[in-house]
């Protein structure tokens, strides 16, 4: 299922992307795409594919600006309104990734986890998930954790439909998409 509807998604929305490829390519000098090793089912490293939302500019000393300056206009549009994360459904083809579950995180996190956290890699990771229509980035971490298990622990048919229509409205009212003081979620840095 999650095959053919992440097929027909990237049919109908293939033009939208191409504009957006464009838009991005001319914004960020070239780059269209981000990819970036992430942990799936069971914990296995593959590579996830976006749209590249922030410029590569770096500082006097070689290192990248905060996120929140290297967020283009044409990125922060495309982050808000969830357009970065259509690529990822190449991974759903692939069999990377789902369309509902947990959403791939850092592997740098992996050793962060407590026994309950690790839980979260029982299922493939999603586009979308309980944790993403419950707060986004705007929720914290431990938040985000026992959404990600609960719904391992309650995963149906039903629950993922009711995903489906949450995030559609999210999307709408671009609720979430940034924590408060930051263009991107604060890194995970363990449990206290």
């Amino acid at each position: 299922m999650d095959f053919c509807i992440a097929l027909f998604i990237l049919l109908l929305l293939s033009p939208i992307m191409l504009i957006v490829a464009v838009l991005l390519y001319v914004m960020n000098g070239g780059a269209v795409f981000f990819t970036q090793q992430r942990p799936g089912k069971n914990a296995t490293l593959f590579k996830v594919i976006k749209f590249k939302t922030m410029n590569d500019k770096k500082d006097q000393d070689g290192k990248l600006l905060p996120d929140k300056e290297r967020l283009t206009p044409v990125g922060k549009f495309v982050r808000t309104t969830s357009i970065d994360e259509l690529p990822q459904m190449i991974n759903v083809l692939k069999g990377d990734m789902s369309l509902i579950g947990p959403r791939p995180l850092l592997p740098k996190y992996l050793p962060l986890y407590n026994e309950q956290q690790k839980r979260r890699h029982e299922v493939k990771p999603g586009i979308t998930g309980w944790a993403q229509v419950n707060g986004r980035n705007a929720i914290s971490w431990e938040q985000k954790f026992e959404y990600d298990v609960w719904y391992v622990d309650n995963l149906s048919f039903l629950l993922d439909v009711k995903i489906v229509f949450l995030t559609l409205k999210k999307v709408f009212i671009r609720e979430g998409i940034s924590s408060d003081d930051s263009a991107t979620m604060k890194p995970f840095t363990g449990n206290n």
